[in-house]
């Protein structure tokens, strides 16, 4: 029996692919123990539990994205969460980081103890963490072509994907068409009615809020149907005919399929998801960061699947005048969606095993 520890906690988009290929370790190896590795204040405390795993905590090191007098607290907050990590890994078989808060201590405290890692880059741009991981070990994946040098050479997986969307997927590649129009239909919505998806991430967006919230008068009144994720701590606006808020979504995989047209962040996850199951889409990157959204969605975009508009242009006008020639779009889009990433897990479940039998 072998012990896994997974470190890609912090947001959603480093907890998903994570709990994906741990569900896909589980089902290979069922007496493996598996263990993540959280921070108190991240996503992981909800979704690690609630799938049936094990998490343990370790201090944050938080490093901002700009200088600042918080970095003088770096060394120590690495150091603090290297000590901790050393009870953690201690007689741990296999580390596979995903990025995030809690790998880039990982990854050290790993290489010191002598245990075989593997890294899952989901990114078109890789994070510190991942950056400084790949200097350690060979055993790298990525989910798309990536612009580093130190994953030149990395294993290409695609993303692990939800169990939610790869069943999906599986069920709707028959027939797309019948397959949109049915899970439109479970979400409350008229199949005939074009229907916009609206999301900002797990936290909502208040940038693209404000700017739906002015425009859906005018959208409502051209018949068009919206379901607006505004995120679980923002304040949920008034619901009205054609028009359904919500803080969060949990029939995502029929939300995509239902959709004629899905306007979200381009995180690494959000554009595999859309991938898989979507047919158009409109992607408002994160003005922030390493430029990694914009990246992310370039296929995408190269593929007549979607378009890019920066947030400083996003607002209601801009959505009320480019509606219909988005939805115009979608409308010659093709139908179908994309098994390129419903093996991702299987490649990296495969990887670590690889791994350990070189140690």
């Amino acid at each position: 029996m072998a012990t896994v520890v997974l470190a890609g906690g912090g947001t959603a988009g480093h907890v998903e692919p994570a709990l994906a290929v741990a569900r896909e370790w589980r089902d290979t190896f069922p007496k493996d123990r598996i263990i993540f590795l959280g921070t108190v204040g991240g996503l992981e405390n909800i979704l690690v539990p609630a799938a049936g795993f094990e998490l343990v905590h370790i201090p944050k090191v938080r490093i901002t994205r700009k200088p600042s007098l918080s970095w003088l607290r770096i060394p120590l907050d690495f150091f603090a969460a290297i000590s901790r990590l050393g009870s953690i890994l201690k007689d741990v078989d296999l580390l596979i980081g995903f990025g995030g808060y809690v790998s880039g201590p990982a990854y050290v405290s790993a290489r010191i103890s002598g245990i075989p890692t593997v890294i899952h880059e989901a990114n078109a741009k890789p994070g510190w963490a991942n950056r400084l991981g790949a200097l350690m070990t060979s055993y790298l994946a990525v989910a798309g072509e990536v612009d580093s040098r130190e994953f030149t050479d990395a294993l290409i997986t695609g993303l692990p994907l939800r169990a939610d969307v790869a069943k999906a997927y599986e069920s709707s590649f028959t027939d797309f068409a019948r397959a949109r129009s049915a899970a439109k239909e479970r979400l409350g919505f008229n199949s005939d009615s074009p229907l916009i998806f609206i999301m900002g991430g797990s936290q909502g967006s208040q940038a693209i809020n404000a700017a739906v919230e002015k425009a859906i008068p005018v959208l409502v009144e051209k018949g068009f149907s919206i379901l607006h994720s505004v995120g679980m701590g923002n304040v949920l606006p008034s619901a009205q005919s054609g028009y359904k808020p919500v803080g969060y979504v949990d029939a995502m995989a029929d939300a995509y399929l239902a959709s004629d047209l899905v306007i979200a962040r381009s995180g690494a996850v959000t554009c595999s998801e859309f991938r898989t199951l979507g047919r158009y889409a409109l992607f408002i990157p994160l003005p922030i960061g390493n430029g990694e959204q914009r990246h992310n969605a370039r296929a995408l975009v190269e593929n007549l699947r979607a378009e890019i508009v920066e947030q400083s242009n996003f607002n209601a006008e801009y959505l009320i005048t480019h509606i219909d020639g988005l939805l115009s779009h979608a409308a010659a889009a093709p139908n179908g969606g994309s098994d390129s990433d419903l093996q991702a897990a299987q490649k990296i479940v495969a990887l670590g095993e690889f791994a350990m039998s070189k140690r």
